[in-house]
């Protein structure tokens, strides 16, 4: 995929031709009984994932719903039967999303899944919207290198001062505060974009994918989306806007010299 940024840094470099690139096209032994290799590579090819093979484990579902208004019921039904049944849990999971907007977008879904998960009446802090509360899963979505906290980093709400209106995020070993100012840097992160997930890795994925995100629907969003899975995958939504997917293999134009740059400069020296 483009990178989250401007510029089209890693298919450039490919694609000039100057520095040495290595094609995974062969599944081994090891992975051949994983429907999410299995289903990455079919996508790859164009082709639409199976949810069974011969011999493979289950560690990928596709549930049907051609209906995005129910999408939050199937995924109250994953977090309460599905995922148990295979001995997970909701904070290995993460929702991933083509878009932010509409009712399968990650705005309303963080807000659903906020009640879903984090239901009780605790302290809170409102801004621009979004009610942030102790115990929330939070993203950072931008660099800020005053607090080391950056662009795509995930976290908890560990404290909540409506006194002073300060904030209080886990990030692994350290805590970083921040004033009701600085909100804006923070979603809620119980659903993110694709291209938000881009170089994360999660035990779930769980992946909506409806017709109503026919602008970003494109073969690279869906295998994205699909290898950010390390142990099971879900998808949940519409057969054709899947097919859609992975029929459009145009990808984003992007305006780029540093291919360019790359075969010029190096074929003078």
């Amino acid at each position: 995929m483009p990178s989250v940024g401007a510029g089209n840094v890693l298919n450039d470099l490919i694609a000039s031709g100057k520095v040495q690139t290595i094609r995974l096209t062969h599944i081994f032994r090891q992975a051949q009984d994983s429907l999410i290799i299995t289903n990455a590579h079919r996508i790859n090819n164009g082709e639409f994932p199976v949810s069974s093979l011969p011999d493979a484990k289950k560690d990928f579902f596709f549930i049907k719903e051609d209906d995005p208004q129910n999408l939050f019921a199937q995924l109250q039904k994953v977090y309460k039967s599905l995922l148990p049944r295979y001995g997970f849990s909701s904070p290995q999971s993460m929702v991933l999303v083509p878009m932010n907007r509409g009712i399968a977008g990650t705005f309303t879904l963080n807000s659903q899944l906020q009640q879903l998960f984090n239901p009780a009446q605790k302290e809170t802090i409102t801004s621009n919207g979004t009610t942030y509360k102790i115990d929330d899963r939070v993203m950072q979505i931008r660099n800020n290198y005053e607090k080391l906290v950056f662009n795509g980093d995930i976290g908890t709400v560990t404290a909540v001062n409506t006194v002073d209106q300060q904030l209080t995020v886990s990030y692994g070993d350290r805590l970083v505060l921040y004033e009701t100012s600085e909100l804006d840097e923070l979603v809620l992160a119980y659903a993110i974009s694709i291209h938000k997930s881009q170089g994360s890795e999660y035990d779930v994925a769980i992946i909506p994918i409806f017709m109503q995100h026919f602008v970003l629907l494109q073969r690279n969003l869906v295998y994205t989306a699909l290898t950010r899975a390390k142990k099971l995958c879900i998808f949940i939504g519409q057969p054709k806007a899947v097919a859609m997917a992975i029929k459009n293999n145009k990808g984003t134009v992007r305006t780029t010299f540093l291919q360019q740059f790359l075969t010029t400069s190096l074929t003078c020296r």
